[in-house]
C-alpha cells in the first residue's frame, strides 16, 4: 500500500514535467525557421547552400589563403609559372598569381551579383505588387515601364553604357545591372500578386482600415516570399555572369580584381594560344561552381515552394523487381496509385 503513494506521486510527476518540457523542445524547433529547415532538407538547395557559403568563405579569408597579394607582381622570373605547390594556379604573364587573384576576385564578383539582386528584387517586389493592389494609373505606369525595359536588349543597353560611361566602378555596375534586371520579376510578382489580392486577409486589412503600404508589405509581400526568393536568386547569378562577361570583353573596371578581369587580361595576352590554359581555366571554375550553386539553390526553392516538385511519398516512385529474369519497374504501393 506504501508503494501506491509513491507511484501517483512519480506519475503526477511525469506527467505534470511534461507539460513544461514540450515548450522548450518546441523553442528549439523554431531556432531554425521552417523554409530554411525546407531547404536543407533538399538535396538540391543543400548541394547549392554548401557551394555558396564554402565560396562565401574563401572571400571572407582571402588574405589568409592567399600567399601573395593579388596585384603583387613576381617579375620576369615569376612570370607564366604553371600550377605548382608555391602557385597552386600558377602566374600571369605579368608574373600576378592566380591563386590570389580568384579568391580575392570571389569578393569584388559576390559583392557586385548580390547587390545588384538586391536592387533588382526590391524594384521588382515594390513596383510590381504596388501595381497589383493599386490598379488604375497606377498599375498602368508602371505596366509600361515594365513593357519598355523588357523590349530593350539587356546586353546591347549594358554594352553601350558601359562604353560611354566614364567611371565603371562596382557601384556603377550594380546601378547598370540593378536597373536592367528588374522588369521580367517585376512582371512575375505582378500576376501572383493578382491572385492574393482578393483573398480574406488582404480584405479584411482593407475593412480594418489598414493603409496601403501597410497591406502591400504587410500582407502581400509575406505570403510571396517563396517567389521573391527565387527572383533574387535568379537576378543575382544572371548579375555575375553578366558582370563577367562585361568584364572580359573589357567594358568593366579593369583596375578591379575580379573573376571577370582575370580572364580579360588573359585573353587580351593570348595566354591560350601560347598553351597557358590555367589563366582562363580556374577564373572560370570559380564562376561556374558560383553559378551552378545559385542554380541548384534555386531550384531548391522552387520545389520547396511548389508541393508538385516536392521529392514526398506523394510523388510516383518506381520499383526494381525481377519478372522472369528481366528487371523492370512498377510504381511504389505506397503511393495508393
Amino acid at each position: 500500500m506504501a508503494s501506491v503513494p509513491q507511484v501517483e506521486a512519480t506519475t503526477t510527476d511525469a506527467v505534470g514535467a511534461a507539460p513544461l518540457a514540450l515548450p522548450s523542445s518546441r523553442r528549439k524547433r523554431k531556432i531554425v525557421p521552417e523554409w530554411l529547415r525546407l531547404l536543407l532538407a533538399n538535396p538540391k538547395s543543400r548541394l547549392g547552400i554548401t557551394l555558396l557559403l564554402g565560396m562565401i568563405l574563401v572571400a571572407i579569408f582571402a588574405p589568409v589563403l592567399a600567399k601573395w597579394e593579388p596585384q603583387e607582381s613576381l617579375g620576369l622570373l615569376g612570370a607564366r609559372q604553371a600550377p605548382s605547390w608555391d602557385h597552386p594556379f600558377g602566374t600571369t604573364d605579368q608574373g600576378y598569381d592566380i591563386f590570389a587573384q580568384v579568391v580575392f576576385g570571389a569578393r569584388s564578383s559576390l559583392f557586385l551579383g548580390a547587390a545588384a539582386a538586391a536592387l533588382a528584387t526590391v524594384l521588382a517586389t515594390t513596383l510590381g505588387v504596388l501595381a497589383a493592389y493599386a490598379g488604375g494609373f497606377i498599375d498602368e505606369v508602371i505596366n509600361f515601364l515594365t513593357n519598355v525595359f523588357l523590349v530593350i536588349p539587356t546586353i546591347p543597353l549594358l554594352v553601350v553604357l558601359s562604353a560611354y560611361l566614364k567611371s565603371r566602378g562596382t557601384f556603377t555596375m550594380v546601378l547598370i545591372l540593378g536597373l536592367t534586371l528588374w522588369a521580367f520579376e517585376a512582371r512575375i510578382l505582378r500576376g501572383q500578386a493578382l491572385t492574393l489580392r482578393n483573398r480574406d486577409f488582404v480584405l479584411a486589412a482593407k475593412v480594418a482600415g489598414e493603409g496601403t503600404w501597410r497591406i502591400v508589405f504587410g500582407e502581400l509581400v509575406p505570403n510571396m516570399i517563396s517567389r521573391i526568393a527565387a527572383a533574387f536568386v535568379l537576378v543575382f547569378y544572371v548579375s555575375i555572369l553578366t558582370a563577367a562577361g562585361l568584364e572580359f570583353l573589357g567594358l568593366g573596371n579593369m583596375d578591379a580584381t575580379s573573376w571577370g578581369v582575370t580572364m580579360y587580361w588573359a585573353q587580351v595576352n593570348s595566354t591560350f594560344l601560347q598553351g597557358e590554359w590555367w589563366p582562363f581555366f580556374f577564373p572560370g571554375m570559380a564562376l561556374a561552381i558560383t553559378v551552378l550553386a545559385l542554380v541548384f539553390i534555386l531550384a531548391g526553392v522552387d520545389e520547396v515552394s511548389n508541393p508538385r516538385l516536392r521529392s514526398t511519398g506523394r510523388r510516383r516512385r518506381m520499383r526494381s523487381m525481377f519478372v522472369g529474369g528481366r528487371s523492370v519497374f512498377v510504381p511504389d504501393p505506397e503511393d495508393g496509385r
